[in-house]
């Protein structure tokens, strides 16, 4: 059985259906990638399966994660899946950070709510994770709050609270949209090592993108959305080397153009 199982995906906001039945599923430990532009309903899709979308959005079709059916449950429950089983690094982490509290405390939080840690156990697990993602001297960064670090820093505190409880699931939302090249490449890197990394069974990837030229670095199987809908899905290889939609002809010649650039 797979890890989870998303069937007839539908997502409307009165008449206007900005998801449109979308079906995919991931197994435990795997790699998924959804691309498009801006607008396709791949965030949404994402959001979709945690319970997150607007309250304003009509929600139906079936999310199955591990065994359970996600759609229809009460948030009190789907809050113990959230961070627990189901974790998300978001877009903007200077967003996403709480401004008014240390990063080491944001990273312990969920230790301390979905695992009981106290609060030395957790803040000691909290610079051992700092540091897996790669932030120097960790001892310190804990101590330090969002607007003292870098773009890439913070993005690292956003991956690190997300990987706190050893997720099943891990859902990244365009986590590096908002940094440079190289820092791009450097918090993909620590991204796909620790989902790879984690203790028994590895760690299954959804990864949101509009940039099909980071596909490969950590997916090996890829959906292509379009106007809400998947429009073409396979091996990454497969999709890169021998496309048959045109959209998605058009975003590998976009990120061939780019390269080259």
């Amino acid at each position: 059985m797979s890890l989870l199982e998303v069937r007839g995906l539908t997502v409307a906001f009165g008449d206007q259906v900005v998801v449109d039945n979308v079906s995919f599923s991931l197994d435990g430990g795997g790699r998924m990638a959804i691309i498009g532009e801006s607008g396709s309903g791949k965030t949404l899709t994402a959001l979709s399966v945690i319970g997150l979308a607007p309250e304003t959005a009509t929600v139906t079709g079936s999310v199955v994660f591990g065994g359970e059916e996600l759609l229809g449950r009460a948030d009190r429950a789907l809050s113990k899946v959230r961070g627990e089983d189901i974790a998300m690094v978001f877009q903007n982490p200077q967003t996403s950070l709480n401004p008014l509290m240390r990063v080491g405390k944001q990273v312990a939080e969920p230790l301390r709510r979905h695992h009981g840690m106290d609060r030395r156990a957790a803040l000691a697990a909290a610079v051992e994770l700092c540091g897996r993602v790669g932030l120097p001297d960790p001892a310190r960064t804990v101590r330090a709050f969002p607007h003292q670090l870098s773009g890439g820093q913070r993005q690292r505190i956003g991956i690190a609270i997300a990987l706190a409880c050893q997720p099943a699931m891990l859902i990244a939302d365009e986590p590096t949209t908002a940094l440079d090249v190289t820092v791009q490449a450097e918090v993909l890197a620590v991204l796909a090592e620790l989902v790879a990394a984690g203790d028994g069974a590895s760690t299954a990837l959804l990864f949101i993108t509009h940039d099909v030229a980071l596909v490969p670095a950590v997916a090996d199987h890829l959906l292509v959305m379009r106007s809400g809908a998947i429009v073409e899905s396979g091996p990454v290889a497969a999709l890169v080397d021998d496309p048959q939609h045109d959209y998605t002809k058009q975003l590998l010649a976009a990120a061939r153009k780019t390269a080259l650039r």
